[in-house]
């Protein structure tokens, strides 16, 4: 049963033990790369961040039943499609891109996370705002 959640959702840090097998087995059978893993609890989902020096170059989200949801790739906001720098200085005056985002989901297709404020707005491929997430 899938339940909409209207409100904003803080993700928890959670140990390996709290992750289920089926999530922990899905990162290792599609990230065998993967190495020094830390895990967020998020949405009812799994978050797992690893690589770079804030340990976060990459995250990926599964289910708990190991049904992966998608991955998101640090990019440097210069990397960003020109309509995010655009919407971000129309819309938050003198704000910065803090963390930028690739986010592909199951089917593969191509969105952008930029946070700002502490906030991630979602973009799509071509930078047109979505959302706030």
């Amino acid at each position: 049963m899938l339940v909409a959640v209207t409100s904003f959702a803080i993700a928890q840090n959670v140990k390996s033990t709290a992750v289920t097998e089926a999530a922990k087995s899905a990162l290792l059978k599609k990230y065998p790369e993967a190495t020094k893993v830390t895990w967020e609890k998020e949405k009812g989902n799994f978050e797992a961040n690893w690589g770079g020096k804030s340990g976060e170059d990459m995250s990926v989200v599964f289910t708990p039943a190991g049904v992966f949801v998608e991955q998101v790739a640090a990019i440097s906001p210069a990397e960003l499609p020109s309509g995010v720098t655009a919407y971000v200085k129309h819309h938050y005056k003198g704000a910065k891109v803090t963390e930028a985002g690739k986010v592909t989901d199951a089917k593969g297709a191509t969105m952008y996370e930029a946070e700002v404020h502490g906030k991630d707005l979602l973009f799509d491929d071509k930078g047109n705002f979505l959302k706030v997430d």
